[in-house]
């Protein structure tokens, strides 16, 4: 079988395939390895005499593929088979029945999904989309495709000094921009990195060679306070009997380039060039009290940056990881005599496992613990979240699936949760209106706003973590167009997508219905002829325009009739002389409108108290920080010989000036006429704004309510309203009344008095 190859060469390939019977003895049967020599065999013989473009036989790749998808993502013998036929079928006369009558039909079927991925396009415009499309469906059927892919797509990279420049920056792009995101989501942190390093050595020589120096540079001296900060860490482990190793990793150089770049700095201030990581070995069971435990004494020895805790033990991330982050500041010693903020890593040994071999945790622990039920959820609920995109935007242009597919699958994480304490993790900058389609599609179209942390917001307000959020619906709330800009996950853009449909199918058949009455009403026949008669009256061109502008009410029964009419330019002029007519009129009905009424009544003062008899010849003034009414309870406070200043008596500057001035507290009542004279107060209304909304409020109070005005100011920000009234009541009883029927309207959250002309 090995034909063909040199002694030279087989010196290169023969090592490479013993180092890969080696690492499989501890984790394979048999006849596993059997089937790898038989895999080992068939690739040998199908790549016979072919050469990479540095030299090496082919052969070479798909072993050193095959010795990544084994050190650096722990994967079982199907993968290092697959990873050793990956390139068969696509490069030579090899077909998937073959490699099924020898293999079986799980080993063609992965290669199968490896094939489609290869087997794009070679067009500018469409390959870097049709790779994220072919790959990921592949990741919602078998991950493991992926996985190999990714290790295909890392040793290319390691090799890629072989290619010529513009193959080198198309590849190295393509990798930064899909493959490395893609590692980092599937939990391989160290492939992600080595990525970044090898696109960055490509797209940016110079700066990665600065900081590669760099790095030699300050090797020993790092080393030494490494040792030093480490020391009292493991003492006080020892002491504690806590057993686990103390570990360190190294920025990689493309961090450290993206650190200084973004806040401007030298890369003597980049702080956390490198990680402590503290591995306990302690039973599943008790792993995330243990954590805890290392967590309290380190930072007992060093003090800690509360700031920058990071409990990914609690909420795992979505792929699985589990760990503590915090950031602690190094004492001073010998050698470095100027203390430093130092990340340390707190994890256990099944948390760091799964930590370094990501999704392929999914396979390592099928036995339940709670740590690997955490992770088999989270990546779960990620492949759901894969396949829900792609089903649903098949034929999404192709920067709106990129885009998509960035934001849904490869951004940042924030967790966010409901009034009953319920988490959802959700893509960092997602938006009010993506929350409630993520809780339930009916919450979602009918939204109006939630309330974030007690505060009311718009549906467009951007979340945080940490947010509580309660979502607040209206059954008469539609999905509106401009939603599609506010939502920024898949799932709510497709919801609204497939709302907006429904309205605009149930709309154009209203407006149908209601064109059909016109026509009716005006004793003309609906047909064909008709209604292109109509449309180049209206100048418009499309039927469905037509319906619609019914709907909206901007093509009335007037304009259908006037359409028809042999008068149609007497309309006209009419329509002309209206115009006119109706801006004179609102006009004069601004003139006499009760604004006029109210701005004379601003002068009034509300000097409506009476104290007890013994009183009745001091003056006695409302006090405007407190504002009472008859009804409220009252307390009076001497300001002079002739003046007596009424507060509530549970007004904060009352209180003050009572403890200052006991002996000018007199005792205040209500005149018993008091209920027939008007009181100033204010009101404050919040909630979401809808047309109408102002004149409904004004209804109640003047219509209703039969109350005058000093003065109204309502201000509408993203949806959000708030108004403020400053009215004349009888009493407290009648505003009780007021707020509880203002309540009851549309759309309004909440009513309450405005203790304070001030506030």
């Amino acid at each position: 079988m090995q034909t063909g190859y040199t002694k030279e060469e087989l010196s290169k390939i023969l090592p490479l395939y013993r180092d890969i019977q080696t690492k499989l003895r501890g984790r394979s049967t048999l006849d596993d390895r059997k089937m790898v020599r038989k895999a080992f065999s068939l690739a040998m013989f199908a790549h016979s005499g072919v050469k990479r473009k540095g030299g090496d036989p082919y052969i070479v790749h798909p072993l050193e593929v095959a010795l990544i998808v084994l050190d650096q993502m722990n994967l079982d013998a199907v993968s290092v088979i697959c990873a050793i036929l990956h390139d068969v079928v696509e490069d030579t006369e090899y077909t998937l029945q073959d490699i099924e009558g020898m293999f079986g039909e799980q080993v063609a079927r992965i290669i199968d999904g490896l094939t489609k991925i290869e087997d794009v396009s070679d067009t500018v415009t469409s390959t870097q989309t049709e790779n994220f499309r072919k790959i990921l469906l592949t990741l919602s059927t078998d991950p493991r495709v992926i996985l190999i892919k990714l290790a295909d797509r890392l040793h290319n990279m390691r090799t890629l000094d072989a290619m010529p420049m513009e193959k080198q920056q198309k590849i190295s792009s393509e990798t930064m921009y899909l493959y490395a995101p893609l590692a980092h989501r599937l939990g391989f942190y160290n492939i992600k990195g080595e990525m970044e390093d090898l696109c960055m050595q490509y797209q940016d020589p110079g700066s990665y060679s600065f900081i590669e120096q760099k790095l030699k540079d300050t090797e020993q001296q790092r080393q030494q306070f490494i040792r030093d900060f480490i020391r009292p860490i493991r003492q006080h482990m020892d002491e504690k009997n806590i057993k686990g190793d103390i570990i360190y990793r190294v920025k990689s150089i493309y961090s450290i380039w993206k650190k200084m770049s973004k806040k401007q700095i030298p890369f003597e201030e980049v702080y956390d060039l490198f990680a402590i990581r503290i591995i306990v070995d302690v039973n599943p069971e008790f792993a995330k009290s243990e954590c805890w435990t290392v967590y309290s004494l380190v930072t007992d020895i060093y003090r800690p940056n509360t700031e920058r805790l990071r409990d990914w033990i609690s909420i795992p991330k979505a792929n699985g990881y589990q760990a503590l982050h915090i950031t602690v500041m190094s004492n001073p010693t010998e050698h470095n005599p100027t203390g430093r903020w130092v990340e340390v890593q707190i994890r256990s040994r099944q948390m760091d496992a799964i930590a370094e071999n990501g999704i392929a945790a999914h396979w390592m622990y099928k036995e339940g613990t709670s740590e690997t039920d955490a992770t088999q959820e989270g990546i779960e609920e990620w492949l759901k979240q894969v396949r829900f995109v792609l089903q649903n935007q098949q034929e999404a242009p192709s920067n709106e699936l990129l885009s998509n597919v960035r934001l849904n699958l490869f951004s940042k994480e924030i967790y966010v949760y409901t009034p009953k304490g319920e988490f959802h993790t959700m893509p960092a900058g997602s938006t009010v209106l993506d929350f409630a389609y993520e809780i339930q599609e009916d919450f979602g179209n009918h939204c109006i706003g939630a309330k974030v942390n007690n505060k009311l917001v718009p549906v467009a307000h951007t979340l945080n973590s940490g947010d509580q959020v309660e979502i607040i619906t209206s059954t008469k709330q539609m999905v509106h167009p401009e939603w599609k800009k506010i939502a920024k996950t898949a799932l709510a853009q497709i919801k609204i997508a497939e709302a907006l449909a429904t309205q605009n199918d149930a709309k154009l058949a209203e407006g149908k219905r209601m064109l059909q009455s016109y026509f009716e009403k005006a004793e003309v026949e609906f047909d064909r002829i008709t209604v292109r008669r109509l449309k180049d009256f209206l100048g418009i061109d499309e039927r469905v325009d037509l319906y619609a502008e019914v709907y909206d009410g901007r093509v009335t029964e007037a304009k259908v009739r006037r359409c028809f009419s042999r008068w149609s330019y007497i309309y006209r002029l009419y329509h002309t002389l209206g115009v006119k007519v109706r801006f004179f009129l609102k006009r004069i009905r601004y003139i006499f409108s009760i604004d006029a009424f109210i701005k004379a009544r601003m002068k009034r003062q509300p000097d409506a108290m009476l104290l007890d008899n013994d009183m009745e010849s001091l003056h006695q003034t409302v006090a405007k920080c407190c504002n009472p009414i008859a009804g409220d309870s009252v307390i009076g406070i001497k300001k002079s010989d002739h003046e007596i200043e009424v507060h509530r008596t549970n007004c904060p500057e009352a209180r003050q000036m009572m403890a200052r001035m006991g002996k000018n507290i007199v005792k205040a009542k209500w005149r018993k006429d008091a209920a027939n004279i008007d009181f100033l107060t204010g009101i404050r209304i919040t909630g979401f704004d809808k047309k109408g909304l102002v004149s409904e409020v004004l209804t109640i109070v003047y219509q209703d309510f039969k109350m005058n005005c000093r003065s109204i100011n309502f201000e509408t920000t993203d949806n959000v309203f708030e108004g403020r009234i400053m009215l004349y009541v009888q009493n407290l009883d009648v505003l009780h009344e007021l707020l509880e029927r203002l309540k009851s309207v549309e759309g309004i959250q909440s009513v309450n008095r405005i203790d304070s002309y001030r506030s």
